[in-house]
């Protein structure tokens, strides 16, 4: 075992501070990995908080890991001492269920293992995620970093940017697509630039007209905002795909009626129940509401190669782990365009203290 130093919280809105706890010896199917670089989600804060009411104090969060090797297991074969690597939302799964084999370990029947606040497969413990100096993954689940993509702005790619890149994938975005983007935060702007990168024509879907600079920028085609009324009827039947990136309890029937035939909507960001669902807009046009749920390590991979042979990357702003809780407040108010990336190498000065 290894002590590690890391950022946690002990109790439901409490501030994250300095921890020090220890990390399992290396496994022979292990990886052990240096962090460099761990993106802030809204999931972090939510867990932290106690939000679905499942967390287990101290917690350790962040599943958006950049580092490197450092050691590797007796049965490792696929990486080495100093390889630049990257681990997501899960570190383990059953590997053996129709989900893990269809490689999609984050439906693994078992329950997938989480980065952190999951239990170790084997001996139970609780997991504890990427705001630390390193961590041990089970091989299976550390993925590639492609040379040519950037680490500092890579973090997010492994969860944001697969969540709206998993489903944009199982129902074929590309070239010519009409796709929609409801919201504009930390999901909404991936999905814009991974779909714009894959040739969709994109609208973004929004209640604020100052948004409408950004969506361009980012490659959005053309914007729609939500409360007016005489354009939401005008793009009546205008859509493919939508992905709707909106993070709480809400009304989609406006969306729905903007599907055209066999359309697609798919819920990534509202984990709870929605408004009440007219069943007639779904029948209408053969339409499909759907849901995603982050990606398997196939996907992720692909996603990476992707965004490394396309250069996209996540827009970022880059803090000290010193600030990681006015990150959180920040995070609660919408300010950060788009997301919040820690560089790591800052917890040698927690140390020093």
């Amino acid at each position: 075992m290894t002590t590690c130093l890391g950022f946690a919280a002990h109790e439901a809105h409490a501030a994250l501070t300095p921890i020090r706890f220890e990390r399992r010896a290396l496994r022979a199917d292990d990886v052990a990995i240096d962090i460099a670089y761990c993106g802030v989600c809204h999931s972090d804060a939510h867990q932290v908080n106690n939000d679905w009411n499942n967390t287990v104090y101290p917690i350790v969060p962040g599943h958006e890991i950049v580092g490197h090797v450092t050691a590797v297991g007796s049965d490792v074969t696929r990486f080495k001492v100093g390889d630049r690597v990257a681990v997501g939302c899960q570190v383990d799964s059953c590997l053996q269920c129709a989900p893990c084999s269809e490689h999609q370990e984050q439906l693994c029947i078992h329950g997938p293992t989480t980065t952190y606040n999951g239990k170790d497969r084997q001996t139970g413990e609780i997991t504890y995620g990427g705001y630390s100096e390193h961590i041990v993954v089970r091989e299976q689940f550390v993925l590639r970093m492609p040379v040519n993509l950037d680490p500092r702005y890579a973090a997010p790619l492994l969860c944001a940017g697969i969540t709206v890149w998993n489903p944009m994938r199982r129902y074929g975005v590309g070239k010519g697509s009409k796709v929609a983007v409801v919201g504009l935060g930390g999901l909404g702007h991936m999905a814009v630039k991974l779909a714009t990168a894959l040739g969709a024509e994109v609208t973004v879907i929004t209640t604020s007209p100052g948004k409408a600079d950004d969506a361009r920028t980012l490659g959005a085609n053309h914007v729609l905002l939500s409360n007016d009324s005489a354009a939401m009827q005008a793009a009546a039947n205008a859509f493919e795909f939508i992905i709707d990136t909106i993070p709480s309890r809400h009304n989609v029937n406006p969306y729905l009626m903007l599907l055209g035939r066999e359309g697609v909507l798919v819920l990534v960001g509202a984990i709870e129940p929605l408004e009440p669902i007219h069943g007639g807009l779904l029948i209408r046009n053969n339409r499909t509401l759907a849901g995603s749920l982050v990606g398997g390590i196939q996907a992720i991979q692909e996603l990476l190669d992707f965004c490394a042979e396309h250069q996209v990357l996540p827009s970022c702003e880059m803090i000290d782990i010193k600030d990681i809780n006015t990150a959180f407040e920040r995070l609660q108010r919408n300010d950060v365009k788009y997301r919040f990336v820690i560089d790591m190498t800052t917890l040698r000065d927690v140390a020093l203290l």
